[in-house]
Order: structure tokens, then C-alpha cells, then sequence
């Protein structure tokens, strides 16, 4: 039985899918058999068709190129050439060869006499196929958001969001970090700003059910015994497994009801967030600059590393010159991204120019206005840049207090990028009982049991240790490097306040 055991768990795997046309195309052609066969399955992205032979590219999302596809004219293939067009799914029996173009090594022969084959799976009548080979807009996209990813755009997009969160976990494996599924359901709202989605119950019309057990939803409890909603952030749960697993993170969906119509903002986004046991905390500034030093490490081996992929190069052929320059000056240019305090950049604003029209009058005590955001980083840093020390007044009740001025500010940050603004936001937790309590209470959260904070100040008595972390919008992350303009199409199906179409 032991012996068993070990041979099941050392002998390698058994079955293996056939490669995809990525793995195809990175074959050597030299190594392909004389007389094999490939099998390749996938949908038409363009065919031109001639007399004797018809080229054709296949696609099956996996590579940014298509596989070219040679197909030598059998017997009878009329009514099967009518069938190819743009968008049918197909399966091709053919001999990997030498490319005789140019843009890729191998091709794919269909030779009859060889016992080629190519068989039609589904049709696509060209007529009313939505994904026509012209120039679609955004807006059209999204109106067939179940398609769009058949675009070369949109399909580059999701590979490199998902080339990115592989990168991202290797670097927090590297760090030490453990990865955690963290809630979607809570009964809290970690920001405070009551922009959360209730949870309800709803009508069960399930033909098993007893009209004489169904009451109408209004009298029912609570189906939690209390109000629940969709998370806002994970910080919270976060923090409670860092005192026990010490480095923590998550990339995990994230909801919020705000009726913001603007290029920045989805109702539900993808949010990168960490916590961890701060090893410099016993200075504070120092607590705030980890923490700071950290997001950009974890940018720069993530993103750095990315930049040169066949995707973003596809990307970045829409993307201006300006935001290019910019975006390779980030990752290449100086040793660390530029620092400045809330109060250093309120001065800077109070220098700007009136050509730089803000709409809200920067002050102190106030907070930054995306448009402020941006003079920063794009006028005055001209990169990416690290906003420190933030009025308490304006920020969460869980960021440390400073002790440099008597609580009037706090440990936290804010990541500021060119055409972007902010990116990533984090700060150094408040560790000590009495003083998170007092802002607790002063922001009413202690002041019911239905308010569910008491656990959180419970964390601070038993082995409370200085902690932080920070959160990213995975989307955002994604407008930057890929230069979407929006961040509707920077995730797979997206929803805003008005729409959501699946």
C-alpha cells in the first residue's frame, strides 16, 4: 500500500492536451517528424482563397499570432470552402512544415493525398457575424462584450492580465508571502465611505417548495441574522490573518456602488491587496517607506519583466508616444520613484500655473482631486511618484497616527502615476488599542453591535504587532501598461452603474 502511494504521487502525469498554437509556433520545424500529423483546433481569424490552395490563420487565443494554414484543394471542397469564413470554429489535420513566408517558422500543410483534413465544427455566417474585420470602437465592443474577446486587442489584454498575476505571485512566493481566499460576503465596510451592495434575499419560485412554507421576502429574516454586502476591500480580513500567518495576500473581486461614470472606475474590479508584519515599524517613517519600497519592487519585477511581450508590443501600437516614453522612462529610468508628503505637493499646487485650470482649488485638508493627481505626477514629478502623510481628518480610521505631529496626520501613502493618477494606496495600521478605539468611536463604528467593527479592536489585544499593507486596482495596473484608455476594457466583462449586459 506504502509503495503505491509513492510510485502514484513520483510517476508523472498520464494524459497531456494537445499543445496549442502557441506551443506550436515555438516548436524548432526541424524537429517535426517527416509524416506526423497535428491536430489543431481553433476559429478562422482570416482566409484568402484562390484557385488551387486557400491560406488561412487560425487562432486559439493562446498567442497573439495565428497559424498559418496552407490548404491544398481536394476533390469535392466547394460547398467546404463556402463554409470557411471569419469566426468558424474548425479542427485541421495537417503536416507541421517550414514556413516559406516570412512572420513565423512552421505552418500548417492540409494535403487530401496526405490524409489532411480540415472539418467545420461550427459555422459563422459572415453576413451577421458582429466581429467584422474593420476598426470596432470601445463603445461597439462592449454592446457585444460576449464576443469581444475574439478581437486581437481584447484577447491580448486578458493574456497579459494574466502573464501579470503570474508574475505578481512569483514575486510574492519570493517575498515569503501566503496567498489567501479571502471573503466576498461581510458584514462591514472597510473604507467607511457607504458605497457598499447589499445583500437581499429574493422570491424561491423552485417548484420543490411549499406555497405554504414561502412567505413573502419582506417579512423573512436576515438570511445572515444581519445585513451582509459584497466586500469594498479585503484589508480588514486581511489584517486578522496576519497576525497568524505574519505575510499575507490576495487578488480577489471587489465591489462598489458608487454611480461614478468615469474612465477610472468599475462597480466590480479586481483588487491586489497585502498585509504584513512591518519589520521597520518601530520607527514609523520607516513603517511608511517599507511599505512604499515594496509596492515598487513588486511593479518593477512584475511589469519590468513584461514589457517586451509580443502582447504589449500589440498593445502598445495604439498607445501614444507620450504615454510610451513614459511608461518605458517608469521601469528604466531613475534607481527609486520620487517621494513628496500631502504637504510638499498642496505647495506644488499652489504653484501651478493657470493654465492648469483645476476645477477644485487645491488646500490643505482636503483631498487630492484626480486632476491634481495627474499635474503631479505628469508637470511636476514627471513619473511615478509617492504622496506620504495625509491629513487624518480625510483618511480611514485604521492608519497609524504620526507622533511627528501629534495625530495630525497619518502613516499612509498613495502611488500616483502619469495619465493615471492614483494606483495603489496603503499606510501603516494602527497597532495601539486606545488610540484605534478612540477613532473608532469617533467615526460611530462601536456604536452598535450591528456595526460588526469589534472584532477588528479585538485584534489589538492579543499579540498585537505594527503591521501595513496596501491595495491595488488590478485594472488600473492594466490602463497603465497597456495604455486602455479606460478601464472598461482593461477587464473581461465589465460593469458600471447602468449596465451590466451579462
Amino acid at each position: 500500500m506504502l509503495l503505491r502511494r509513492l510510485v502514484s504521487t513520483t510517476s508523472p502525469c498520464q494524459q497531456r492536451l494537445p499543445p496549442t498554437i502557441r506551443q506550436l509556433l515555438q516548436q524548432n520545424p526541424e524537429s517535426s517528424s517527416s509524416g506526423t500529423h497535428t491536430v489543431v483546433s481553433g476559429w478562422i481569424q482570416s482566409i484568402r482563397k484562390q484557385k488551387n490552395v486557400s491560406f488561412a490563420v487560425i487562432t486559439d487565443g493562446s498567442s497573439s499570432k495565428g497559424l498559418q494554414t496552407v490548404l491544398l484543394k481536394g476533390k469535392d471542397d466547394e460547398q467546404l470552402l463556402r463554409q470557411l469564413t471569419n469566426g468558424a470554429a474548425v479542427r485541421v489535420t495537417g503536416q507541421l512544415v517550414p514556413s516559406k513566408g516570412s512572420g513565423q517558422a512552421v505552418e500548417l500543410l492540409v494535403d487530401e493525398s496526405q490524409n489532411g483534413q480540415i472539418q467545420v465544427l461550427g459555422e459563422c455566417d459572415p453576413l451577421t457575424y458582429p466581429i467584422q474585420k474593420k476598426a470596432l470602437t470601445p463603445e461597439y465592443l462592449r454592446d457585444h462584450v460576449h464576443l469581444r474577446a475574439r478581437t486581437a486587442n481584447v484577447a491580448a489584454m486578458l493574456r497579459t492580465r494574466d502573464a501579470l498575476r503570474r508574475r505578481i505571485d512569483n514575486v510574492f512566493e519570493d517575498q515569503g508571502f501566503t496567498h489567501i481566499h479571502t471573503p466576498v460576503i461581510t458584514g462591514n465596510d472597510a473604507e467607511g465611505a457607504g458605497e457598499a451592495f447589499r445583500l437581499s434575499m429574493v422570491d424561491n419560485h423552485h417548484p420543490a417548495a411549499s406555497d405554504a412554507t414561502q412567505s413573502p421576502v419582506e417579512d423573512r429574516i436576515e438570511f445572515f441574522s444581519r445585513p451582509a454586502f459584497l466586500t469594498v476591500s479585503h484589508q480588514l480580513h486581511l489584517e486578522a490573518i496576519a497576525t497568524a500567518l505574519s505575510r499575507v495576500y490576495t487578488l480577489s473581486p471587489c465591489f462598489r456602488a458608487e454611480p461614478s461614470q468615469t474612465s477610472r472606475h468599475l462597480a466590480e474590479f479586481w483588487m491586489l491587496e497585502a498585509e504584513w508584519a512591518i519589520q521597520s515599524a518601530t520607527n514609523p517613517y520607516n513603517g511608511v517607506e517599507e511599505i512604499c519600497q515594496f509596492s515598487e519592487t513588486l511593479l518593477r519585477e512584475s511589469v519590468g519583466t513584461l514589457l517586451a511581450s509580443e502582447d504589449l508590443q500589440l498593445l502598445g501600437k495604439d498607445m501614444s508616444e507620450v504615454k510610451q516614453r513614459s511608461l518605458s522612462a517608469a521601469f528604466e529610468g531613475q534607481p527609486r520613484w520620487a517621494r513628496m508628503t500631502y504637504t510638499d505637493a498642496i505647495k506644488e499646487l499652489d504653484k501651478a500655473p493657470s493654465s492648469a485650470n483645476f476645477s477644485f482649488q487645491p488646500k490643505w485638508g482636503a483631498g487630492l482631486q484626480s486632476e491634481h493627481e495627474r499635474y503631479i505626477a505628469e508637470q511636476v514629478v514627471k513619473g511615478p511618484v509617492f504622496i506620504t502623510h495625509y491629513p487624518a481628518s480625510i483618511k480611514p480610521f485604521y492608519m497609524r497616527a504620526s507622533d511627528a505631529d501629534q495625530g495630525r496626520t497619518v502613516e499612509c501613502f498613495d502611488l500616483l502615476i502619469p495619465h493615471i493618477g492614483e494606483l495603489i494606496g496603503g499606510s501603516v495600521r494602527e497597532e495601539r488599542w486606545d488610540i484605534l478605539k478612540r477613532r473608532m468611536d469617533e467615526a460611530g463604528l462601536l456604536s452598535s453591535e450591528e456595526a460588526g467593527y469589534e472584532w477588528y479592536l479585538d485584534l489589538r489585544k492579543y499579540g498585537s504587532t505594527p503591521h501595513g499593507g496596501f491595495g491595488m486596482g488590478f485594472e488600473r495596473l492594466i490602463s497603465w501598461i497597456t495604455g486602455q484608455e479606460n478601464v472598461r476594457e482593461c477587464i473581461t466583462m465589465p460593469r458600471w452603474a447602468g449596465r451590466m449586459l451579462l
